[in-house]
């Protein structure tokens, strides 16, 4: 469904008029507002699977920083693979990193430790690897990664939209000061939203599961 949609069915529900455009007047702007808040907040819940995506860096041979271009600050990790060795890249705090980039000589090799350092001037994260690379090697990011802040009619909503209708309506009667019927709609978008996320959990039982190491 896409982002126009999603307010005029807002919009509906709070018996006010349609619009052809989110921003076509303050009313329909504000909904707008109000559906990105919605979705950070379910983006943030939960893992979903429709957020699920990969992400690539391919090193070069000494250099040890990269940029995840394109990922942003928000994206959640669920494993990074060295494609090339088929080995799992754990991670390493900042300290541990300095102390071992400064050994004489730097160890090199195949990389088997991260470290996400920074971000760069066009809001991108940087990771750091290690051993320093020797070659060429590819790394995989398997990560959770919120969509952008919705400003285009035309844009499609990936998490679940009925969810994000519910949340929006919530936020939207708060915002006009019905206090009895906010608690009513708050407390039916936070059923539907851990439904959604045990059926979900269902499909993955071991992101839920703690295993004895």
């Amino acid at each position: 469904m896409t982002y126009l949609e999603i307010v005029n069915k807002v919009l509906k529900r709070l018996r006010e008029p349609t619009v052809a455009s989110v921003s076509e007047n303050s009313y329909s702007s504000l909904i707008g507002d109000l559906v990105n808040v919605a979705k950070r907040e379910i983006e943030d819940a939960w893992n979903w699977s429709t957020l699920r995506t990969t992400l690539t860096a391919t090193t070069a041979p000494d250099l040890f920083n990269y940029v995840l271009r394109g990922a942003g600050t928000r994206f959640r990790v669920l494993e990074i693979i060295n494609d090339t060795d088929n080995v799992f890249l754990y991670p390493r705090d900042s300290k541990w990193f300095e102390r071992s980039l400064l050994m004489s000589p730097v160890q090199k090799g195949s990389p088997l430790y991260y470290n996400f350092n920074g971000v760069t001037t066009y809001g991108d994260t940087q990771v750091d690897v290690f051993p320093v690379p020797d070659g060429v090697y590819t790394l995989r990011f398997n990560v959770v990664m919120p969509q952008d802040d919705l400003t285009l009619d035309t844009e499609v909503v990936q998490i679940p939209y009925t969810l994000l209708i519910e949340g929006t309506l919530a936020r939207a009667i708060a915002e006009r000061g019905e206090d009895g019927g906010n608690q009513d709609q708050e407390m039916r978008y936070r059923n539907m939203l851990a439904d959604l996320i045990a059926i979900e959990a269902g499909t993955r039982p071991e992101e839920t599961t703690w295993y004895p190491q």
